[in-house]
């Protein structure tokens, strides 16, 4: 019985060595390609770092052929990959890792050279390398095709790119695609339509993923990019996603081998260790498959010492490590998520302070613009009147005078109103059309003079200026857009028919009268943002114009301002 037992012991032993020297016996081959130093916009600092690491990890984990290459241009990264088929042809695994700028156009992604212009559209295919270029160039492979693209940031290209054809669109990040070929897979450091950030460190959030879990032994592939995404997610607050495109069978894949257990091969009088450290492989495996701090506790539990317990150590302080990521970035994400909700509710605030200022000012020009339109009635009631009462008039006088003393007399006789209410409505259109006559308040002054200069000036008209007359209200009431243009003042620009303040460069504010200065911690705040009233200058539509005192300048709805006065 002892000695079957030692024969099947011996012969599993045999099994493990046999499959473990089949994985080695596989020919695994990797291009990586890192391009960081972009000629014609800005550099990235991180890529040629992220190759140059990737490509150390694959020649520790015994690729037979790891082709680095940093910084090509167009015609030396056709040349690499055009070299790399045929080390490729024969290959069992083969593995195209690239780092740098990517772009998708008309739903095809491709990957862009250092000496890149892109100008426009039609240059994308002949500056570019395109990603099924490089499927295509993996299709000999016999067991796995691996690509891998940190190519996903933020794209410089598009933004200066002219377009030959407008249906042509330029996406961010990377398209989604469909891998046909079987054994296959392409992973993406952010799923299609995202951007993936370039990182704060040494490596990318996406490569530090791939260097701390790719090359574990004996790990497939689909957990280790899984794990890959966890760990991403966690150090970008869940801003960026990894995406892993194409499908391989059911069997275990792994890019580095399981740690051989050569050891259990032992001689048949001496079974004991070989069944020993068959079980220590399974209960490593076991505790692989769960994954967890409390699955390695466990193994740890009951094998505390060798080659297994190391791993199994290095394992959960990862596991540990991942874990206390996850949590800070839960703390963070709470903070986060506590102060958007601060800043909405003060937004809906603002916005509702806003739009009841808005109400409040659209009722005060509504009350306005009415009140005067029943002047206005009033007023030509009493032109009317007036008119009529010319009309007697001139009748009675020239029924009792003499033939030829009618026509002085009918001179003599003129209509009655108040001026007053002419030169208030004659100021109110006048400002309505654009050309300020200043307040309306029925007096006839400088400013009023000079709206009047304005009117005749842009229509071509020739008023009299001194007064308000029926000629010239009848003239600027026809108009129904602006006459006068709008003139800002020292500081604001026109936008939308309204003069709005320059945004100061950093480091500087907008002082009382509209001008930026260097900002200093004693430094007043902008007017509008003050509680008090008077000082500072207010544009609108009209023009600009110094702040009275007990009124001041506040925000209204849209981030325009407006005036509130006391």
């Amino acid at each position: 019985m002892i000695s079957r037992f030692a024969r099947l012991a011996a012969l599993v032993a045999a099994l493990f060595v046999v499959s473990g020297e089949a994985a080695l016996a596989d020919k695994r081959v990797a291009l990586v390609i890192g391009n960081s130093a972009y000629k014609n916009v800005v550099q990235l600092p991180n890529p040629a770092r992220d190759a140059s690491a990737v490509a150390d990890m694959l020649r520790k984990a015994g690729f037979d052929v790891v082709e680095s290459k940093l910084d090509l241009n167009n015609i030396n990264m056709r040349r690499v990959i055009r070299e790399f088929t045929g080390v490729a042809r024969n290959a069992d695994i083969a593995v195209v890792y690239y780092a740098g700028h990517g772009i998708e156009f008309d739903g095809t992604n491709y990957l862009i050279p250092v000496d890149a212009q892109l100008a426009s559209d039609v240059d994308v295919e002949d500056e570019t390398i395109s990603l099924d270029r490089i499927m295509r160039m993996l299709e000999p492979v016999k067991r796995l095709r691996l690509i891998i693209l940190d190519a996903c940031r933020e794209n410089p290209f598009a933004r200066k790119m002219t377009r030959s054809i407008a249906s042509r669109s330029v996406g961010r990040g990377l398209a989604k695609i469909e891998v046909t070929s079987t054994d296959t897979l392409v992973a993406f450091a952010a799923k299609a339509g995202m951007t993936a950030a370039d990182g704060e460190g040494n490596h990318s959030p996406f490569t530090t993923a791939l260097l701390d879990n790719l090359a574990t032994p004996g790990l497939d592939l689909r957990i280790a990019f899984g794990r890959v995404r966890d760990e991403v997610m966690a150090a970008t607050d869940s801003k960026q996603e990894p995406f892993v495109y194409g499908s391989i069978g059911g069997s275990t894949v792994a890019l580095v081998p399981k740690p051989e257990v050569k050891a259990v091969a032992a001689p048949a009088p001496a079974p004991a260790p070989a069944v020993a450290q068959d079980t220590l492989a399974r209960d490593y495996e076991f505790a692989e498959r769960v994954g967890t701090k409390e699955a390695w506790d466990s193994f740890l539990a009951a094998h505390s010492t060798g080659f297994f317990a190391d791993l199994a150590r290095a394992a959960r302080d990862k596991v540990v490590a991942a874990e206390q990521r996850v949590t800070l970035g839960k703390e963070k994400a709470a903070e986060e998520e506590l102060k958007r909700k601060a800043a909405e509710a003060a937004r809906v605030k603002a916005a509702e302070e806003a739009r009841l200022q808005a109400d409040a000012a659209r009722q005060q020009v509504e009350a306005a613009a009415k009140k005067l339109a029943e002047e206005e009635a009033a007023f030509k009631a009493r032109l009317d009147a007036a008119a009529k009462a010319q009309q007697a008039q001139q009748k009675v006088v020239v029924a009792s005078a003499p033939a030829a003393a009618a026509p002085e007399v009918s001179r003599n006789v003129a209509p009655v109103f108040d001026p007053a209410d002419l030169a208030r409505l004659l100021q109110f259109h006048l400002k309505r059309i654009g050309c300020d006559p200043g307040e309306l308040d029925g007096k006839w002054t400088e400013r009023s003079m000079h709206a009047m200069e304005e009117f005749n000036k842009h229509e071509k008209a020739s008023f009299d200026v001194k007064v308000a007359s029926l000629a010239a209200l009848d003239a600027v009431k026809q108009q129904k857009a602006r006459v006068c243009p709008l003139v800002c003042g020292s500081g604001y620009k026109v936008e939308d028919d309204r003069c709005v303040a320059e945004a100061c460069k950093r480091g500087f504010v907008r002082n009382k009268a509209g001008e930026c200065e260097r900002e200093t911690k004693s430094a007043e705040k902008p007017s509008h943002e003050e509680g008090g009233g008077g000082g500072g200058t207010y544009c609108d539509r009209f023009g600009c114009r110094a702040v009275q005192k007990g009124c001041k300048i506040v925000s209204t709805h849209g981030g325009a301002q407006g005036l509130s006065c006391n």
